[in-house]
């Protein structure tokens, strides 16, 4: 498998509580699929800059908030929830602050490898989520916006000018197209169920400023197959790559719009997810040098999640 996976034990430390469908347990069995199929789990260490790329995209007041309030909390009850943070969704425990501090410090890494050449392509297996948390608003599982401190530090960083963010998870990452709204130097396509949480994402969203055009949203029925999931994401990546021919394309890789997930409603199957990725991949070709960075987002039935992960892992990188 050529594929490297970055993987920390230290992101299973956030601990959620009873009853709470985001647990460390969803992604240890991803990171156990992917080991028994052959993968090698890695975790380099966090760039120096992380702290500095995170308040690149949320307010350094609201992040500052978020590890205080871990801290207090790490006194009190180790280890355990011990506080509702922003949101009823984001339950926090005194390990929090740093489990989503290292998901990002490992995503960092995985693009770091892949903007100078290294590899081809890296899947990160993490949690907390991010895709849904705003500039200074942790909502829908999500703390840290993982994928959007991921294309802000490429253009900041590594100079590119054209970053693709990709989401097909269930729900539409409202968080990252809120960051990028205006931007214009990172697009972000989204497949998603609508209406659904978190209530945004019609086709009608499509950007402002620079940015307009740069928002494509393929919204879904509840109970929509690979057929249309898939189809859905297919057409529309391929007329957007095309005007903007991106250099580099991160994924958000939720699948939870699996057929077997509790929380989507929807029918795909672990060979659409398959399908979805060799889409990915084949635009990464043609476009971006076959650069891609995904990372792991929405997921709650563990057999699938990590089915579903060792095959989109495996299609990262396009054979020799």
């Amino acid at each position: 498998m050529a594929v490297p996976v970055y993987f920390d034990p230290m992101v299973l430390k956030h601990a959620t509580g009873p009853g709470h469908p985001e647990t460390a347990t969803r992604v240890k069995a991803c990171a156990e699929a992917l080991s028994a199929a052959g993968f090698q789990l890695t975790a380099p260490p966090s760039p120096a800059r992380t702290r500095a790329a995170i308040e690149a995209v949320h307010s350094p007041a609201y992040v500052r908030r978020f590890e205080e309030k871990c801290a207090v909390g790490a006194a009190a009850a180790t280890g355990r929830p011990i506080s509702l943070f922003d949101s009823p969704d984001n339950p926090i425990s005194s390990e929090s602050f740093g489990a989503a501090e290292r998901a990002v410090g490992l995503v960092l890494a995985a693009t770091d490898r892949v903007a100078s050449g290294a590899d081809k392509a890296v899947f990160v297996a993490v949690r907390p989520p991010g895709h849904h948390a705003l500039a200074a608003r942790a909502m829908g599982f999500c703390f840290f916006n993982t994928i959007a401190i991921a294309a802000r530090d490429l253009v900041l960083t590594h100079g590119l000018s054209r970053v693709l963010v990709v989401d097909f998870d269930v729900h539409h990452g409202n968080g990252t197209q809120e960051i990028f709204w205006a931007d214009g130097e990172v697009a972000y396509l989204s497949v998603h169920r609508f209406p659904f949480y978190p209530g945004t994402g019609a086709a009608d969203e499509e950007g402002t400023g620079r940015g307009r055009g740069a928002t494509v949203n393929v919204p879904m029925a509840e109970g929509s197959g690979d057929r249309a999931y898939v189809g859905g994401l297919v057409a529309s990546l391929e007329r957007l790559a095309e005007r903007f021919r991106p250099e580099m394309i991160l994924v958000s890789a939720g699948f939870d719009a699996h057929e077997a997930d509790p929380l989507g409603g929807m029918r795909v199957t672990t060979d659409g997810y398959g399908r979805m990725t060799r889409e990915i991949r084949d635009v990464a070709s043609v476009f971006a040098k076959g650069r891609i960075v995904s990372l792991l987002e929405g997921g709650y039935d563990p057999q699938a999640l990590g089915e579903s992960a060792v095959l989109h892992a495996s299609l990262l990188e396009a054979p020799d």
